[in-house]
């Protein structure tokens, strides 16, 4: 795309001019440009502000920027199997290992290695990585910014499935620039997703209403765990934890390691989903997360459960509850 020596605060300038009564012969005029570039930049710019002008010019060179990496991949992926094609199977192999990991861009060797090992369960995890590497697949780091080394405060591990939520939030912004809120509850055993709300603004009444949506499918957690912020010490979520008889526990102010499952939880989720994707309404922002969710649940490998789903582990969980109550130890 040809650069424009206009700026997006000059482009908007004119903008507001027209909008303001010059007329666009006039403004065309003084400002050097021809009535179709103007019109042009109406079509694009209309209505928005300075910031948003330039979250769309951004926007469009990452999408560009993707489609280049995405025409790079499918080139080496048929380079590929030009050389791999005497071994039919290391060709399918290597054909779904770049299949996935353009779907799951986070996703490194191993969990698709995962993801695969149920239809080529002769394939371990160094084959994996060979072709993995071969087709130029790697995960790029994110930089995270440096934090102070904090105490490592204990806590006491759950050790069955609805003993603890943990429960946090999770700040995003659509494309126009206004603020999204996620509220996000994970079960410490299972690492199950318990819920994930999303809306403008959420209060300590509207997480009260999210837990009990979430306790009709489940029923309610023995214990919550959360920071102290203002919609976990309202009046009304702590008259909630008191009518169920929900164990409420505080971390201490600054010790967000103190919630270390749903500080993980919310680093995947920021990583997979909002740094993967934006939305331009709060309808498809809920949709999406829908979608990811019941993927996270469902499809997605959990390195601390043995390399399954978070949904698979709690089920084997229940299964052997069951047949331990069933068939009791004799003394």
């Amino acid at each position: 795309m040809k650069k424009s020596r206009f700026t997006e605060e000059q482009i908007i300038g004119f903008l507001r001019q027209a909008e303001a009564g010059l007329p666009v012969k006039e403004l065309c005029r003084n400002g050097g440009f021809s009535d179709a570039t103007f019109y042009k930049w109406r079509a694009r710019f209309g209505g928005m502000q300075v910031s948003q002008a330039q979250r769309l010019r951004e926007l469009e060179s990452e999408n560009a920027k993707l489609k280049r990496l995405l025409a790079a991949a499918h080139l080496d992926m048929h380079a590929l199997k030009s050389v791999l094609g005497a071994n039919p199977m290391t060709q399918d192999l290597t054909g779904k290992i770049v299949e996935i990991a353009h779907v799951r861009r986070r996703f490194g060797y191993r969990r698709i290695h995962d993801m695969l090992r149920p239809e080529f369960p002769g394939v371990n995890h160094k084959r994996m990585y060979r072709l993995y590497r071969q087709a130029n697949l790697t995960v790029r780091r994110r930089k995270k910014g440096k934090r102070p080394v904090n105490e490592r405060v204990p806590r006491q591990l759950a050790r069955t499935v609805n003993e603890v939520w943990s429960v946090d939030f999770v700040s995003d912004s659509l494309s126009g620039g206004r603020r999204l809120k996620y509220l996000t509850v994970a079960d410490d055993f299972s690492h199950e997703s318990v819920d994930i709300a999303v809306d403008f603004g959420i209060s300590g009444q509207y997480v009260t209403r999210v837990l009990d949506r979430a306790a009709l499918f489940r029923g309610y957690s023995q214990a919550v765990r959360t920071d102290n912020g203002p919609e976990f010490t309202s009046r009304a979520f702590m008259a909630w934890v008191q009518t169920h008889g929900i164990r409420h526990i505080l971390i201490q102010p600054g010790r967000p390691m103190q919630n270390g499952y749903i500080e993980s939880f919310n680093g995947k989720f920021r990583d997979e989903h909002l740094n993967d994707g934006w939305f331009q309404t709060l309808h498809q922002a809920r949709e999406a997360v829908a979608i990811w969710r019941k993927d996270y649940n469902e499809v997605r490998p959990h390195s601390s459960l043995g390399r399954i789903p978070p949904d698979r582990f709690a089920e084997l969980h229940r299964q052997c509850a069951a047949d331990a109550a069933g068939h009791p130890l004799t003394q």
